[in-house]
């Protein structure tokens, strides 16, 4: 069984609150993890987050992701970083919640968590395949999974697009992410929408739902950043998460809408608690964190009608298609007029939620840790005859 893991992760998005749920949920079972991040520079509450954990070692490399701008030379030395890491801890195994790394010459052997990609979010987000521009990341990406002892996804709708994408995947697993949080769920609701996620991802398509807010009853309120990290900036223009140029959330100027910022995790568990119904209409969403904290508070879920979250949650939530900014309208405003309705949703998205748990989420990576602890690292002429 290995007992000390190399995990890379990113402070910017579900990854860092992925990364930190399954970190705790392995601390009793004697898991030490080194955790590399990249992307951007922690911030004082996710190192005071990071802190309380006894099992887990912070490595900070403020170097460029697989899917910022211009990222090759940052890969390159974030790699070098890494094999250095590895030979400076000497772990069992590595955990990469990225792509492109998986095809260093590791000495121990190397699992990969596909948690998004730029050709799937291309295709749903701008209805088309990626540009010839995305070729140098799409060959990356292949070769990095296609040296992977093992890929995980946390939906089977993620793995599909990562099957079609990139080529057949010899060795795969479907995990979905859990969660907890700590609230009192005693608290009344109020007449409140709420919505989260970065702002300046499209994929998020908070801009629809800024369209409909004047038309209801209740007020939106929305958190999370506006601005994309500095590495996604080009030309002095903020480009959105996988360059793309971002798309105008429609916050500004809406009275009905109340932009709350950046919010730490304590400040949103309040918002949950309080929000009656929470409106995620996203065009692509691999899993949704933010869907399973809202479903934890007890709130009704209005989501996108794509695969992957009607995977996740089944009948627990009223979908709607990502571009039809009437049926939002529509599905927002039934559960508004209709308590008894809200309330059965919102104990449908709790009762649901309840099969994602961090333990769940976590014993199932044991499982998969001591099944690869036993592999050798894939060797490049492997990789070659499974392509």
């Amino acid at each position: 069984m290995p007992i000390r893991i190399l995990m890379t992760a990113d402070p910017i998005g579900g990854v860092w609150s992925y990364s930190m749920e399954l970190c705790r949920a392995l601390e009793p079972s004697g898991i030490k993890i080194i955790l590399a991040t990249m992307g951007a520079s922690l911030s004082p509450n996710q190192k005071e987050e990071s802190a309380c954990l006894s099992n887990v070692q912070i490595c900070e490399g403020n170097y460029k992701l697989e899917w910022m701008e211009s990222p090759w030379s940052d890969l390159a030395a974030a790699g070098n970083w890494l094999l250095h890491l590895e030979k400076r801890f000497r772990p069992d195994l590595i955990h990469l919640n990225g792509y492109v790394h998986a095809a260093l010459p590791w000495n121990a052997p190397k699992l990969v968590v596909g948690h998004s990609c730029v050709l799937s979010w291309w295709r749903a987000v701008k209805g088309c395949d990626a540009p010839v521009e995305i070729n140098g990341y799409r060959d990356a990406v292949k070769a990095g999974l296609q040296s992977s002892d093992l890929t995980i996804t946390p939906s089977r709708a993620m793995l599909d697009a990562l099957q079609e994408n990139y080529g057949p995947l010899v060795r795969t697993q479907v995990i979905p992410n859990g969660r907890k949080l700590c609230f009192d769920n005693a608290e009344p609701k109020e007449d409140l929408i709420l919505s989260a996620g970065r702002l300046w991802d499209e994929a998020k398509n908070i801009g629809t739902l800024s369209k409909v807010a004047p038309l209801l009853p209740w007020p939106v309120c929305v958190a999370g950043e506006q601005k994309g990290p500095s590495h996604a900036k080009s030309d002095g223009e903020t480009k959105s998460n996988y360059n793309s140029t971002i798309a105008s959330s429609g916050l500004n100027g809406n009275s009905e809408i109340h932009y709350l910022g950046r919010l730490t995790p304590e400040e949103l568990v309040g918002w949950y608690s309080r929000a009656s119904i929470y409106a995620l209409p996203a065009r692509y969403e691999p899993f949704g964190l933010s869907a399973l904290e809202a479903a934890l508070s007890r709130c009704a879920l209005v989501l996108g009608d794509i695969p992957s979250l009607r995977e996740v949650w089944q009948d627990a939530a009223i979908y709607v298609h990502p571009v039809d900014d009437n049926a939002l309208r529509k599905a927002l405003a039934a559960l508004i007029s209709n308590e008894t309705l809200r309330r059965e949703f919102a104990a449908r998205a709790f009762r649901r939620a309840a099969d994602f748990t961090p333990e769940q989420m976590a014993n199932k990576y044991l499982v998969a840790y001591r099944e690869l602890s036993r592999l050798q690292p894939t060797k490049e002429s492997e990789v070659v005859c499974a392509l």
